[in-house]
C-alpha cells in the first residue's frame, strides 16, 4: 500500500517564494537567486513528505506562479502577442504571459477560479494558430533532482481534456481541432517521463463535472494514445473536488492503471466505484481534506480503508489526500499565539501527511498507531466546546421572516428615488474599495499589533492615510469615493476578526495567484457581531468630502467561502448566520448618513458546486443570504456588489435575483465579452464593468479605456453604465494607479462630452 498526497503547498512556512518573486519582479534580485529559492523549496517540501511517510513524492506540483501556466509553458501553447521563438521559455515571457507586459503594453491572459476554489488559474487560448510544441526541461530536471535525493518521484501532469476544457477559444477556433497534436506533445513528455518514474499522476478533475460528449470520446483517443508510450510506467488518473457520477464508467474504462476518487467532497460514491473497479485497477482513497483545515476523523477513514481491504488487494490501494494540499496551509506547529484548545482541532499539510501515515499503517495490521487516539481526544473536546454553539444566534435565525429577504420597492421604482437623492453624472466614475497598502500602511498595523502604538496613536496614523487617499480621489474627480481601506489587512479576515465565532492563524497562509496568499479566518462556532466595524472609518472619510463616500463591506458568501468553515453544521447555515451579522453593519451605515453601501460577493460563482444538478440549491440559499443581508435598508441607499472574475453566464438569473442596484466585474481581461451574458439576459440593473486589469502593473492608456467603454456601451444603456477598474488597487503601487485612473477619468470625460453635446 502506498501513501502519497496529490501535491503540496508552494509557497513555503514563511512564504519565502512570495518574497522571492517580488524582488524578482522589481528588479532587486537576478533569477539565479530567484531559482535558488524555487530549489530549495522543493527539496524542502519533498523532504517534510518523505520524513512524513509518504511512498510517493510529487513532482511538478511545485510553481512559480501557476500549474496551469506551467503547463501552457509545457505544452509550447503561447500566444502569438508573447513573441516566442520556439526555444526554451524563459521567465520573462512565463511571467507575461501571467502579468502582461507593461513595457510593449501587452495585455496577460486570463484568470478565473480553479473549479469552486479560491485559487486562480491562467486560462489557456486556444486559437487556429496555438502551436504545440514539448517544453519540459524544467520538469525532467526536478524527476532527477527528486531521484538523487534518493525519493520516489511521482510527476503531476494536468490531463489533456481538463487542459482542453479550461481553455478559451479565440478567432473561431474549435478546441477539438487541437486535440490530436496536443496529445502528441503529451505522448513525448509521457515517453521521456516513464522510465524515470513508477507512477505518473494525471489530474483529470473535469471528470467530477458534466462533460461534452465530444470530451467522452477524445479521452479513449487521448489515454489510448498514452498506455502505447507510458508502457514502462503506471498511469494513475486522479479525480477531485466532487464524485465521478455519470463520468464513472468512462473513469474505469480508460487503459490507464489506477484511479484516485475524492472520498472527502465524494463521500457516498465508494460502493460504486469498488462496483466498477476493473481487475488489476489500483485505487487511490482520497481520504484526507485536502482543502480545509479540520483533523480527520481517523477512526471513519480507516473503516472506509477497511471495506476496500475487503475487496481489493493491498498492494493495489493508495492512501491520499483528496486533492493537492495547495489548498491547506504549511505547518500547523507554527502557530504559536493560537488558542491550543483551537490548535488540537486542526491539521496544516504536514498533519495531513502524518494523518495519511497513520491510516497506512493501522491498515497494514502493525497496530493502532498513536496518533489515533490523539485524534479521538481532540474531535471529542472540539464537540464539547463551550463556544460551538450560540443560543441566542440560533434563535435569530429562527426568527428570520419572509420580508427580510424584500427590499421595500423594486428596482425601477427605487432607482428614481436614489438618482435624485444623489446627484450623479451621466458614467458615474469610481473605485471598488482598497487602494494601495503601502509598506507604512503595514507597519503601522504591525505596530499596533504588537502594542507598539495606543489605539488613538493607531486611529490617527488610519486617518491620516483615510484622509490621503480622499485627497488624491478628489483631485483625480472621481465621483464616488471610497475611504482607501488602510485598516484592513485582507477582506475577510478584517470581518472575522469582529465577529464572533472566528479565530486566526498568524501564518496560516494558502496561494490564491501567483505572489498573492490568503491568509483565511477559520470558522469554529456559531457567528454574530458584538459591536460595529466599519462605521466609525466610512463616517470620518465622509467628513472630508462633499462627494459621496461608499460603505465597504465584504457579504456573506464571500466571507463563508474565503475562510475555512466549520464542518458540524451545513455551510448554509454558517453563511446565514453571517448574513445576519453583516445585515447589522448595513443598517448601522445607513443609519450614519452613508448613502451608497458596497456589499462584495466576488465568491459567488466560485462557490457554486460544479455539478449543473446541484448548483440552484447552493445559488437559492447563497442569494438569499445576500437579500439578507442588504434589504434592511431604504429606498434611497443605494447597494452595490462586486464579482470577480466569472463565467457568468449559467447564473444570470441568479444575479439579477439578488436585487443589487449596482453591480461591478472584473471585465478587461476578456475585452468586456463577460458583458455578452448580461446582454443575452437583459439585466435590468446598473453594471461597472471593470475597464482595466488591476493585477496587472500595466498602465492602460485613455484610448483603450476608451474603447472598452465603448464596447461596453453595446450592452449597457448609457444611463446604467458606471465606471470603475475590475478589482481593489491593494496590491498596485501609486504611481501606477494615479496614472491609470487619471486615464480612467480622462476616458469618461471624452465619453460624457460625445453624450452631451
Amino acid at each position: 500500500m502506498n501513501a502519497h498526497v496529490l501535491g503540496f503547498p508552494r509557497m513555503g512556512l514563511n512564504r519565502e517564494l512570495k518574497w522571492a518573486l517580488e524582488k524578482y519582479w522589481r528588479g532587486e534580485i537576478p533569477e539565479t537567486d530567484l531559482v535558488s529559492v524555487a530549489d530549495e523549496l522543493k527539496q524542502r517540501h519533498w523532504n517534510i513528505q518523505a520524513a512524513s511517510g509518504m511512498d510517493l513524492l510529487p513532482v511538478g506540483d511545485f510553481s512559480l506562479y501557476d500549474h496551469i501556466l506551467d503547463t501552457i509553458a509545457m505544452l509550447g501553447s503561447v500566444p502569438e502577442r508573447f513573441g516566442w521563438d520556439g526555444k526554451e521559455i524563459s521567465h520573462k515571457t512565463y511571467f507575461h504571459m501571467a502579468r502582461g507586459d507593461a513595457e510593449k503594453s501587452i495585455p496577460a491572459m486570463e484568470m478565473t477560479k480553479w473549479f469552486d476554489s479560491n485559487y486562480h488559474y491562467i486560462v489557456p487560448e486556444l486559437s487556429p494558430d496555438t502551436p504545440f510544441k514539448k517544453n519540459n526541461s524544467r520538469l525532467l530536471a526536478d524527476v532527477q533532482a527528486i531521484r538523487a535525493l534518493g525519493h520516489t518521484p511521482k510527476p503531476v501532469l494536468i490531463g489533456p481534456l481538463t487542459f482542453l476544457l479550461l481553455a478559451k477559444e479565440i478567432d473561431g477556433c474549435n478546441r477539438w481541432d487541437h486535440l490530436e497534436r496536443m496529445t502528441n506533445v503529451y505522448c513525448d513528455i509521457l515517453s521521456e517521463l516513464a522510465p524515470l518514474c513508477p507512477w505518473i499522476q494525471i489530474d483529470e478533475p473535469i471528470l467530477c463535472t458534466d462533460i461534452p460528449d465530444e470530451a467522452r470520446q477524445a479521452f479513449t483517443f487521448a489515454y489510448s494514445k498514452f498506455r502505447a508510450v507510458a508502457n514502462s510506467s503506471r498511469l494513475l488518473l486522479t479525480t477531485y473536488f466532487g464524485d465521478l457520477g455519470d463520468n464513472l464508467e468512462l473513469a474505469m474504462s480508460l487503459p490507464v492503471d489506477g484511479i484516485h476518487v475524492d472520498l472527502v467532497r465524494g463521500p457516498n460514491q465508494l460502493e460504486d466505484v469498488l462496483s466498477k473497479l476493473p481487475p488489476n485497477f489500483t485505487l487511490s482513497l482520497g481520504l484526507v481534506d485536502g482543502r480545509n483545515i479540520w483533523k480527520t476523523d481517523l477512526e471513519a477513514a480507516a473503516t472506509k480503508l477497511n471495506i476496500v481491504r475487503q475487496r481489493v488487494k493491498e498492494n493495489k490501494i493508495m492512501v491520499g489526500s483528496s486533492c493537492s494540499l495547495l489548498h491547506s496551509p504549511v505547518d500547523i506547529n507554527a502557530e504559536e499565539t493560537l488558542d491550543p484548545a483551537l490548535k488540537q482541532w486542526m491539521a496544516f499539510a504536514v498533519q495531513k501527511c502524518e494523518e495519511i501515515a497513520a491510516l497506512k499503517q493501522a491498515a497494514s495490521g502493525a497496530g493502532t498507531p498513536p496518533l489515533f487516539a490523539k485524534n479521538k481526544a481532540a474531535l471529542l473536546a472540539r464537540a464539547a466546546h463551550a463556544d460551538v454553539v450560540d443560543s441566542q444566534t440560533r434563535e435569530r435565525l429562527q426568527a428570520v421572516t419572509p420580508d427580510m429577504f424584500e427590499r421595500t420597492s423594486a428596482f425601477a421604482e427605487r432607482s428614481v428615488i436614489q438618482r435624485e437623492r444623489l446627484d450623479l453624472p451621466l458614467f458615474p466614475t469610481t473605485t471598488i474599495g482598497s487602494y494601495p497598502q503601502t509598506a507604512e500602511i503595514r507597519k503601522t498595523r504591525l505596530a499596533f499589533r504588537k502594542g507598539e502604538l495606543s489605539e488613538s496613536q493607531y486611529r490617527e496614523e488610519m486617518q491620516g492615510s483615510i484622509s490621503e487617499v480622499v485627497e488624491r480621489q478628489e483631485e483625480l474627480g472621481l465621483d464616488v469615493l471610497v475611504h482607501g481601506e488602510p485598516e484592513r489587512n485582507d477582506m475577510v479576515e478584517y470581518f472575522g476578526q469582529q465577529l464572533k465565532g472566528f479565530c486566526f492563524t498568524s501564518n496560516g497562509w494558502v496561494q490564491s495567484y501567483g505572489s498573492r496568499c490568503v491568509k483565511p479566518p477559520i470558522i469554529y462556532g456559531d457567528v454574530s457581531r458584538p459591536k460595529k466595524m466599519t462605521v466609525d472609518w466610512a463616517v470620518y472619510a465622509q467628513s472630508l468630502t462633499d462627494r459621496h463616500m461608499k460603505g465597504m463591506l465584504t457579504g456573506p458568501v464571500t466571507i463563508l467561502c474565503w475562510s475555512f468553515v466549520r464542518n458540524d453544521i451545513p455551510r448554509s447555515e454558517v453563511c446565514r448566520q453571517i448574513a445576519l451579522a453583516i445585515r447589522d453593519e448595513v443598517v448601522d451605515l445607513e443609519a450614519a448618513g452613508i448613502g451608497i453601501i458596497q456589499i462584495d460577493e466576488a465568491a459567488l460563482r466560485e462557490g457554486m458546486p460544479i455539478r449543473k444538478a446541484d448548483q440552484d440549491e447552493y445559488l437559492r440559499w447563497a442569494v438569499d443570504c445576500f437579500r439578507l443581508t442588504a434589504s434592511g435598508v431604504k429606498d434611497s441607499t443605494q447597494i452595490h456588489s462586486h464579482m470577480c472574475y466569472s463565467e457568468f453566464n449559467v447564473i444570470m438569473k441568479w444575479i439579477a435575483e439578488m436585487d443589487a442596484d449596482v453591480i461591478s466585474i472584473e471585465a478587461s481581461r476578456s475585452r468586456m465579452e463577460l458583458l455578452d451574458a448580461f446582454d443575452a439576459y437583459q439585466y435590468p440593473a446598473e453594471i461597472g464593468p471593470g475597464v482595466y486589469d488591476i493585477h496587472s502593473p500595466r498602465v492602460p492608456g485613455a484610448d483603450e479605456i476608451y474603447w472598452l467603454l465603448q464596447k461596453a456601451l453595446k450592452v449597457i444603456p448609457s444611463e446604467r453604465l458606471w465606471v470603475n477598474p475590475d478589482c481593489g488597487l491593494k496590491t498596485r503601487a501609486w504611481p501606477e494607479t494615479l496614472d491609470s485612473l487619471r486615464n480612467m477619468v480622462s476616458a469618461t470625460d471624452r465619453l460624457r462630452n460625445e453624450y452631451t453635446q
